[in-house]
C-alpha cells in the first residue's frame, strides 16, 4: 500500500471511530492495547513541575506510532483537561524502532512504551487538594491491518506540600527516561535540495575520533516526508565529523528550514559495542554543498576520489582544455607571438610563459571564488554559470568578433587607438600581453567541460574553500602547462617553421575560429533569447564593424572637425553596441522566451523529477541528457553519439524513456541534480534503471556509440 493512500486510510477510520462512544477509566483495555495513565509522584506539590506518562502495553506482532510515524501511520495524540492553572506539556518521545513493512518502513514501539509529558500544577493549589487529570489518548495500533483506538482516561493526583515520589512507579519512569534520547553534545548543519530525487546533507560536528567509532547510524527525521524512510542512508566519517546523506522524500525542507530528529548510533565492538540515541536540530547551512563529498561512499553518482586524486583529474582536464575548439586559437595566437620573438632572450620568453600562467591562474581563481561565494549566498550555479547569463554572451560574442578582425587584418590597436579594448592586451608584445592572453583562454574555456573535469569539479564545491580552490588552481596550471613549457623551453621552437610571410597568412587565418566562435556564441543567445535576441547581437555586430570603419578612416582625415565627426560617430556606435548587451534582459526580448524546456527533437521529452519517477514508476528506464547550448562537449557528443541510428534504434526497443535536462539559462532544480550526482557543470549522462531497487548508472563525459549500447545492454 502506498504511504499516501495507507495515511489516508487509516486517518478516515480514525475519524470514523470518533463518533463512537469514549472507553472511561484507567487503564483502559482493548483487544490489542492496554493504556494506563501514570503519576510518577504520590503527591505534587503546587506550581511543580512532575512526569505523567501514558503507558501502552502491545500485544505481540503489533506496534504504535512515533510522532513521525514513517510511510504510514498515525502518531499517538493527548488531548487534555486539567485544573484551572494546570498545564501540560507536549509528549516527550522515546527512541523509535523501524518497523519494516514490506518495501515501507514505520517508525514505531512495539510491546511497552511509555510517552512521557511534563505537567505543571496549579501554583493556588493547595495541600489536601486533589489533581484531576484528564487525557483523552488516541492511537493506531497495527499488524497487517491497522485499528484506531482510543480511551479517556483519569488520574487523581494528591497535592501536598512537597512532592513525594511514587516508589511503585519509580522503576518504570526510570525505564521510561532511559528511552529517551540524550541532548546531543555536538552541533549538526544540513542543506536540503528543495527538490524531490536529490540528497539532503546532515553535517553532524561531533569529535572525529568519536565519529570513526560508528559502526552503525540512522537519523529518524521528525518531519514527515522530508526524507525516504525505506531508503538507505549514507555515512561518512571524517575530520569535519560525521556526514549523512539523506535521501529526499516527496516534501523537500526549504533552504532556511531547520531539521530535527534523532540520531541513533552503534558503536563498533571494539569501542564498546554501545548504543546511542541524541536528540538533534540541524541548523541550515547554505556553505554546505547539496552532494557529499567524494569520499562519501554508496551515493549514486558518487566518484569516490581523494583529494589528490581530484586534482590529478583538474590537472589532467585543464590539459585536454588545450584541444577544444573555444580554447585552441587562443592559445595558437599567443603561440605565434612566440615563434615571432624567437630571436629574444630566452629569459624574456620564460618571464611571458610565466605571466600567461599567472593569468590563467588568477582568472580561474576569480571564476571558482565567484562561484563559491554564490552558492555560500544560496545560488544554485555551476561550472560555466557566466554563459547563463544573455549579457554575458552578447558581450564575449563581440569580444571574439573583434578579435576575429584584428587578426584579418582589417584594423590594428598597435598605434594605441582604443587601447581599453581586451584585442589590444592579448596581442601586445609585453608581459601585459601574455597575462591577458591568459585571462581570455580561460574566458573562452568556460563553456567546455573536458574529460576528468567532471569529477573533480563536482568533488571540489564539496569541500572547504581552501580545498576548493587548491583544484582549481591544479585545473588552470592544466591549461597553462603546455604554453609554459614551451616559454621554459623555446629550443622546442626549432622545430617549427621559421619566421616568415606563413606567419602573417597564419594569423589571418586565426581570424576564422574567432568568427566562428562568435557565430556559434550567438547562435546560444538565440537559444537564450529569442529571435529578438538575435537581432540586437547582430545590430552590435554591425554597430561595431562601422565603429571600426570609421577609426580606420582618421588616418586620412585631416581637418580637426572631420576627425572630431567620425570620432563622435564611432563613439556613438561603440555605445549603441554596448546598449544593446544593456537591452539583451529586458521584458521585451524575454518576451520572446518559452519558459519551457523543449527537448531537441519529438524523441526527447523535458526532464524534471517527475517525469524520473513516473517512468520508473511505469517499470520503464531512463536516460537524462543534461545538456546546454553553449557546451561543446554536449554538442559533440549529441551529434556524433546520441543520433546515430544504432543507438536510437536500441533505445526504442529497449523502451528507454528519453528525457532532456537544458541547463542553457539558469535552473535551479537542473543545478541540484547536477549536485546529487557530485557535479558541477554539464554534460552529464545518466541511465536510471527500471527497478528502482537499482541506482542509476553515471556514464562518461565523452560518449561513444558502442560504451552507449553497451550499457543499454546491461538494462
Amino acid at each position: 500500500m502506498k504511504p499516501v493512500l495507507a495515511k489516508a486510510l487509516a486517518a478516515a477510520a480514525l475519524a470514523a471511530l470518533l463518533c463512537a462512544p469514549l472507553a472511561s477509566a484507567n487503564p483502559v483495555k482493548t483487544e490489542r492495547v492496554t493504556a494506563t495513565l501514570e503519576s510518577e509522584v504520590a503527591a505534587a506539590a503546587p506550581g511543580e513541575k512532575f512526569w505523567v506518562a501514558l503507558r501502552q502495553q502491545i500485544i505481540p506482532k503489533w506496534h504504535t506510532y512515533w510522532i513521525n510515524p514513517g510511510d504510514s501511520g498515525l502518531p499517538t495524540e493527548i488531548t487534555w483537561k486539567l485544573p484551572a492553572g494546570a498545564a501540560a506539556e507536549p509528549i516527550v518521545w522515546p527512541v523509535p524502532k523501524r518497523i519494516p513493512v514490506g518495501p515501507l518502513v514505520n517508525y514505531g514501539y512495539e510491546t511497552d512504551v511509555r510517552l512521557l509529558v511534563p505537567v505543571t500544577a496549579p501554583r493556588d493549589a493547595r495541600p489536601g487538594d486533589t489533581l484531576r487529570l484528564e487525557a483523552q489518548a488516541r492511537w493506531l495500533v497495527c499488524e497487517e491491518i491497522c485499528i484506531p483506538e482510543e480511551a479517556t482516561l483519569v488520574l487523581e493526583v494528591p497535592v501536598a506540600a512537597a512532592s513525594t515520589i511514587d516508589q511503585n512507579k519509580r522503576e518504570g519512569f526510570a525505564a521510561g527516561r532511559a528511552a529517551l534520547p540524550t541532548p546531543a553534545p555536538f552541533t549538526a548543519a544540513v542543506a536540503a535540495p528543495g527538490t524531490p530525487q536529490a540528497t539532503t546533507t546532515l553535517q553532524i560536528d561531533m569529535p572525529a575520533d568519536m565519529a570513526a567509532t560508528i559502526k552503525d547510524v540512522y537519523f529518524f527525521s521528525e518531519r514527515i516526508d522530508a526524507v525516504v524512510h525505506a531508503a538507505r542512508q549514507t555515512a561518512t566519517a571524517g575530520r569535519s565529523g560525521l556526514t549523512i546523506a539523506l535521501p529526499t522524500g516527496p516534501l523537500p525542507m526549504k533552504a532556511d528550514e531547520s531539521l530535527s530528529g534523532i540520531l541513533h548510533v552503534v558503536e563498533k565492538p571494539e569501542a564498546g559495542g554501545q548504543t546511542h540515541a541524541f536528540a538533534i536540530t540541524a541548523k541550515p547551512d547554505p556553505n554546505m554543498r547539496l552532494a557529499l563529498a567524494a569520499t562519501t561512499t554508496g551515493n549514486a553518482g558518487g566518484d569516490g576520489i581523494s583529494i589528490l586524486e581530484a586534482m590529478g583529474l583538474a590537472l589532467l582536464g585543464g590539459l585536454l582544455l588545450n584541444l577544444m575548439p573555444c580554447v585552441f586559437p587562443i592559445l595558437s595566437m599567443k603561440a605565434l607571438g612566440l615563434v615571432q620573438s624567437a630571436a629574444a632572450a630566452r629569459s624574456q620568453a620564460r618571464l611571458h610563459g610565466l605571466l600567461y600562467v599567472a593569468g590563467v591562474l588568477a582568472s580561474f581563481l576569480a571564476v571558482a571564488g565567484a562561484l563559491l561565494a554564490l552558492r555560500a549566498g544560496g545560488e544554485s550555479i555551476g561550472w560555466g554559470f557566466q554563459l547563463q547569463s544573455s549579457w554575458f554572451v552578447l558581450l564575449l560574442a563581440y569580444l571574439m568578433f573583434t578579435i576575429g578582425l584584428n587578426l584579418a587584418g582589417l584594423f590594428d590597436f598597435a598605434g594605441g587607438r582604443l587601447a581599453g579594448i581586451g584585442d589590444s592586451l592579448t596581442r601586445r608584445s609585453g608581459g601585459g600581453g601574455a597575462f591577458f592572453t591568459g585571462v581570455l583562454a580561460v574566458v573562452v574555456a568556460t563553456p567546455c567541460t573536458a574529460p576528468f573535469m567532471g569529477a573533480a569539479l563536482g568533488f571540489a564545491l564539496a569541500q572547504p574553500t581552501v580545498t576548493a580552490l587548491a583544484i582549481f588552481l591544479a585545473l588552470g596550471l592544466g591549461m597553462a602547462l603546455p604554453f609554459l613549457l614551451l616559454s621554459l623551453f623555446p629550443q622546442a621552437l626549432r622545430f617549427l617553421p621559421r619566421p616568415g610571410p606563413w606567419m602573417e597568412r597564419f594569423r589571418q587565418f586565426l581570424a576564422f575560429p574567432m568568427f566562428a566562435t562568435a557565430a556559434w556564441l550567438v547562435w546560444v543567445l538565440a537559444q537564450q533569447s529569442g529571435p529578438n535576441g538575435l537581432a540586437l547581437a547582430l545590430t552590435g555586430m554591425v554597430l561595431i564593424g562601422f565603429a571600426i570603419w570609421l577609426l580606420r578612416q582618421l588616418g586620412g582625415v585631416r581637418k580637426v572637425a572631420s576627425r572630431v565627426a567620425y570620432a563622435s560617430f564611432a563613439a556613438i556606435a561603440l555605445l549603441a553596441a554596448l546598449g544593446t548587451i544593456a537591452a539583451i534582459d529586458s521584458p521585451v526580448v524575454a518576451a520572446t522566451q518559452s519558459n519551457e524546456k523543449q527537448a531537441s527533437d519529438a524523441e526527447w521529452q523535458a526532464w524534471s523529477p517527475q517525469a524520473v519517477e513516473q517512468a520508473r514508476a511505469q517499470g520503464k528506464p531512463v536516460f537524462v541528457n543534461f545538456t546546454a547550448a553553449w557546451c561543446i562537449t554536449c554538442l559533440v557528443n549529441e551529434r556524433t553519439s546520441l543520433s546515430t541510428d544504432a543507438v536510437r534504434n536500441k533505445l526504442a526497443l529497449s523502451g528507454v524513456v528519453r528525457l532532456k535536462g537544458d541547463w542553457t539559462r539558469r535552473d535551479k532544480a537542473i543545478t541540484d541534480a547536477l549536485a546529487e550526482f557530485g557535479r558541477s557543470g554539464v554534460p552529464l549522462y545518466v541511465l536510471y534503471p527500471a527497478d528502482k531497487a537499482q541506482k542509476p548508472r553515471v556514464l562518461p563525459q565523452i560518449l561513444t556509440e558502442a560504451g552507449i549500447l553497451a550499457e543499454l545492454d546491461r538494462l
